[in-house]
């Protein structure tokens, strides 16, 4: 019988965050080195899993089954494919990222970590499902913390606000889908929440056009999907700075993965009808998400529609329903992952300095804080598709699917990119370089050794993606040549 890595790798949050739970408050150090501990347990097990994984051979690899309540035709059944590997992977390094840039978390750190690690096992856990039952219990595992950890350690002017409408907006979300995932199990007649199973289960083309939409726009409201995309900026915000990074970073892409995984993989002939609708809201996305994202003057807005525009490309790459749009859209989940945790770790590192967001305020830090300055720099180019970084390898054969599929959608996103190049080139000029403001010259500090080693290893990552693209997309290749089988070669 073969180690369980994959039930370690997802349990290893809870059994830590219960763990942090029973220590006592006031003994903050061992909190923090306990979290840091169960963090790189959790970091080394899945880069283990990702440079394990047969690339030559495909598939499901690592697969773990219980039949856990058989009469209800529920299993605990887990794998990974070329797809969902990095996602495991980007999970553990935003998760030991968060924990070291959040090393100077004061206000009860105790029940900040305990909650933190609950959402990384409902992350981990929808990642690694082949249940659809258990995608739907650690879908709802990784949602509910959220709503806590915004409400009691966000930012106190729109925390309450933030925390309300990002829970309501992605509960009302998982139970449309929960509701076409009950169509699905009760329609196929299997008697199994298995994946694999139903994805042979033969719906009707009537049942599929019907239900398609429920299933997919349901778990796309994560995904940030316009137009159900305006939680997701007011959660950026209102989040301190390890959850943006879980947000922007982890818990989009895990809206988009469940729609491929649930929607687009059991429904194929219905995802061929909608499509063309899916692609226009997500036109709107990648433009307008931009376009808003210039115009800001907080940081944190800036980047938050930043995300809703990038996360766009993921959609459309998947909408394309071709090779290479797929493909880019599987690596721009991790891309995008990566990029956006380390963004955020900026912007976080800023405000604990200055005491704002505001762009028009700041200036100069890269004197004070000059590896900062160089990472956010890196994010910058990773954003803007720069050859050489990660944002490349994703969006290159993202636009050339979408021109496959059709060349005037192509040319309409490619305005992003222009517009995305002029928000970034706008933060680096204003806050980085320029004159600091003498109210700021006296007080503010460099960050910290752990702040330096989440910002260089956040950095690192998508320049080795950049620069050798062959460490992902052959395996991402194989995730989307199943998906296309089951599209019947579309």
């Amino acid at each position: 019988m073969q180690f369980p890595i994959l039930s370690v790798i997802v349990f290893t949050p809870i059994i830590a965050g219960l763990l942090i739970f029973l220590m006592p408050g006031e003994r903050k150090t061992e909190i923090r080195v306990t979290a840091l501990a169960a963090a790189a347990l959790a970091l080394a097990l899945s880069i283990w899993v990702y440079f394990s994984y047969d690339t030559a051979a495909g598939g499901y690899q690592f697969v773990e089954k219980y039949n856990w309540l058989p009469q209800l035709g529920i299993s605990y059944y887990v794998g990974v494919d070329g797809l969902n590997t990095p996602l495991l992977l980007l999970t553990g390094v935003v998760m030991f990222t968060g924990v070291l840039i959040s090393w100077g978390v004061d206000d009860r750190p105790r029940e900040f970590f305990g909650f933190l690690f609950i959402l990384a096992t409902g992350v981990f856990g929808v990642f690694v499902a082949l249940d659809m039952f258990m995608l739907f219990f650690f879908y709802e595992i990784a949602v509910f913390p959220m709503y806590l950890l915004i409400a009691i350690w966000g930012w106190k002017v729109t925390r309450e606000y933030a925390a309300m409408k990002l829970t309501l907006y992605l509960f009302i979300g998982s139970v449309i889908s929960l509701v076409g995932g009950l169509a699905m199990f009760f329609a196929s007649g299997l008697g199994t929440f298995d994946m694999i199973a139903l994805e042979g289960a033969g719906f009707s083309l009537a049942f599929q056009k019907f239900w398609f939409p429920f299933v997919f726009m349901g778990f796309a409201v994560l995904g940030g999907i316009w137009p159900f995309h305006n939680w997701s900026p007011d959660g950026h915000v209102a989040a301190p700075t390890a959850v943006s990074m879980f947000h922007a970073g982890v818990l989009m892409k895990l809206g988009a993965f469940a729609a491929l995984r649930v929607g687009i993989m059991l429904l194929p002939e219905g995802a061929k009808f909608w499509m063309p609708w899916v692609i226009l809201l997500t036109i709107v996305n990648v433009v307008y998400g931009a376009f808003i994202a210039m115009v800001q003057q907080d940081m944190k807005y800036v980047i938050g529609f930043s995300s809703v525009s990038h996360m766009g490309l993921v959609a459309m790459g998947f909408a394309t329903l071709n090779r290479e749009g797929m493909i880019g859209a599987g690596v721009q989940m991790f891309s995008h992952g990566v990029m956006t945790a380390l963004f955020f770790a900026v912007v976080g590192m800023i405000y604990d300095r200055a005491r704002t967001r505001q762009i028009p305020e700041l200036g100069g830090f890269a004197k004070k804080m000059p590896i900062v300055a160089v990472a956010f720099v890196v994010g910058g180019l990773v954003s803007m598709g720069m050859p050489g970084f990660s944002g490349f390898v994703a969006e290159f054969p993202i636009f050339m699917g979408v021109w496959k599929y059709q060349p005037w959608i192509a040319v309409i996103s490619g305005v992003s990119i222009v517009i995305t190049a002029s928000y970034i080139i706008r933060i680096i000029t204003s806050v980085f370089f320029g004159k600091m403001p003498e109210s700021y010259a006296d007080h503010i500090s460099d960050v910290t050794a752990l702040d330096k080693v989440a910002l260089v290893l956040l950095a690192g990552i998508l320049i080795i993606v950049g620069v050798f693209p062959s460490v992902m997309v052959p395996m991402v290749e194989t995730g989307v040549e199943n998906i296309l089988r089951l599209l019947g070669g579309a």
